[in-house]
Order: C-alpha cells, then sequence, then structure tokens
C-alpha cells in the first residue's frame, strides 16, 4: 500500500489528511493556521506548525515519513516564489523531502472539478483566485489583500460592516438596516461613544467572535434589502468578477467552457446568494470564455490527492 500526505494550510486551520493510492481519506488530522503571514516566527513558526500535523497524523497511523510516497502542500501565504523557496528551506531543514508546496488555491481547482484546468475563487479569512489552464501553467490573482484589491473575505466583510455602521453613526452619511443589526447584536446605543468602544473587542479574546458577528449582519442586511450593503455586495462581486474574468484573459483554456470553483466560507457556508448570484452573472459578462460555476462541497484537501495522482 502507498501512502500520500494532504495539507490544506490556512490562516486560522490546517488540516492533514492521510489518503492511500486509491484516494481513500484514512484520516486527518488538525492544528492552528500555518500562513506564516499571521505569524510572530514568520516561516520557521509556520514550519514548526506543520510538522507538529504531520507528526501528529503519523503516529495515529503508526507510520514513519519514509512510509509517504509523497506530500502535497496548500498553504496560504505562499505568494510569491520567494515565500515558496523560504518554506522548502524550513522544512528540509527538519528533514522532509519527497513534498511540493503550493499557494492554498491551487489545490481547490483540484478539489472542485476533475478537469485539469480549471479557475478556483477562494474567499474564506483572505482572497486569492486561482488557474491551472490546458498547458500546465498556474496563474495566482490577488492575495495580496489592500495592495491587490482583495474584495469579499471575511477580513474586508467584517471591516467594511464595521465602516458601513461608523458613517451612519460617527458621519451621519445615511440611514441603514445594518447599524440597526449592530447595536442589537453588540447590545450597545447607536452613539459615537458606545460604538467606538466596540472596537476593543477585537484587541482582545473576543475578536474572531466579533468578527463573525459582522460578517453575519453584514448578510442579514442585504438580504433584507439594505441599500448601503447592497452597494458594497456590488463592490464585491464586481472585483470577484474581475479577479475570475482576468484568467480567461491572461490563461490558455482549450475548453469552451471553463469550471469555476467557488470555496472559501464566505463561498460555502454563508447564506450569500445574492452575492454569489451577482458574482456570477459579472464574471460570466466580463469573462472572453464561458463559465460553469461549481460551489466547493467536499474538503479542499482533496484536491491534493487528486493533484498528486492525476495522471497515475
Amino acid at each position: 500500500m502507498k501512502y500520500y500526505i494532504g495539507i490544506d494550510g490556512g490562516g486560522t486551520k490546517t488540516q492533514y489528511a492521510l489518503f492511500d493510492e486509491n484516494k481513500n481519506l484514512i484520516s486527518s488530522v488538525f492544528t492552528g493556521g500555518s500562513n506564516h503571514e499571521n505569524l510572530e516566527g514568520s516561516f520557521s513558526e509556520a514550519a514548526d506548525i506543520i510538522h507538529e500535523g504531520i507528526t501528529n497524523l503519523l503516529k495515529e497511523n503508526g507510520l514513519e515519513y519514509k512510509d509517504i510516497e509523497h506530500t502535497l502542500m496548500g498553504l496560504a501565504g505562499i505568494d510569491h516564489p520567494y515565500q515558496h523557496d523560504a518554506m522548502v528551506d524550513e522544512l528540509e531543514e527538519r528533514g522532509y523531502s519527497r513534498f511540493s508546496i503550493y499557494n492554498d488555491g491551487f489545490i481547490v481547482t483540484k478539489a472542485g472539478t476533475d478537469k485539469k484546468a480549471a479557475i478556483g475563487y477562494n474567499c474564506g479569512t483572505g482572497t486569492c483566485c486561482n488557474s491551472i489552464d490546458s498547458r500546465g501553467n498556474m496563474l495566482q490573482i490577488g492575495g495580496f489583500g489592500d495592495l491587490s484589491g482583495d474584495a469579499g473575505n471575511g477580513s474586508w466583510i467584517a471591516i467594511r460592516a464595521f465602516r458601513l455602521v461608523y458613517d451612519e453613526i460617527c458621519l451621519a452619511r445615511h440611514k441603514s438596516l445594518i447599524t440597526k443589526l449592530f447595536t442589537e447584536k453588540f447590545g450597545v446605543k447607536p452613539e459615537r461613544d458606545e460604538f467606538l468602544a466596540t472596537i476593543a473587542l477585537l484587541m482582545g479574546l473576543k475578536q474572531e467572535e466579533y468578527t463573525r458577528g459582522l460578517i453575519d449582519i453584514f448578510f442579514d442586511a442585504a438580504n433584507a434589502g439594505d441599500e448601503v450593503v447592497l452597494e458594497s455586495i456590488e463592490e464585491m462581486a464586481d472585483r470577484g468578477a474581475d479577479f475570475i474574468a482576468a484568467h480567461t484573459k491572461l490563461q490558455q483554456f482549450d475548453d469552451e467552457v471553463v469550471d469555476v470553483v467557488l470555496s472559501g466560507s464566505i463561498h460555502t457556508k454563508l447564506p450569500a446568494d445574492i452575492y454569489i448570484e451577482r458574482l456570477m452573472e459579472k464574471a460570466r459578462a466580463k469573462s472572453l470564455k464561458k463559465l460553469n460555476f461549481i460551489k466547493l462541497t467536499g474538503p479542499p484537501v482533496m484536491g491534493c490527492i487528486n493533484w498528486m495522482l492525476e495522471d497515475k
């Protein structure tokens, strides 16, 4: 029996999956996020986290790393060749070999479709849009936050939700449902001092809970027809459509119809249909190819084993 390891490393959690040669998922373990950009110890700390996860996975299954044919990692934060090389160096120093590292957005294209050439658009903690074309060329768009104009990820939505409330309470720019939802969600009055005091939640132990709350009220307001929030929905859909369409212009796809796999919590776990419908409409209008959208239903880590055994 041949064994393979797939790793899906995100900003908040990392999954390590053991597969056999028939693509069966034998077992998996989790650690915290392995995105070096979020860690004080950068690449070294990320490599330590990955080492811990692999060690736990092997121990759970009574295996040693020498028993593994290959390991494929899709890691958030691997956006530049120098980042790839730095992570390779760290893992090799810890004794690892027979592994490949890609940005986590690429494994999405292998998890959601059986086509070798496809586009993946991921909106989770962050944003990235990746493709592998019919020649095997790989292209990543986005992933650099404000520098690349990423929109529609959890961080972007939370900040936008807060800003819309800020604009009403502190700037008197508009009246919106999202402000009412905010005050109800966090138990504050629509007054400047009480509102601004909630910023402290971002600095403490309730940061994750606060961020989730902002995302929830954003989509609640959108689904209720809040015009102020719907303007932001249009903005994030338009930017996402630009990212997707760019792949059809810059890459070489032989098929008339290109699969686009939507992944990440914003696309797969939230009541975001109003946004997704606009994203699809805009992307189809801007693209040079016909697009077939697929919402990822399984774990992205499955893309690792599909990729490793693609030609076997």
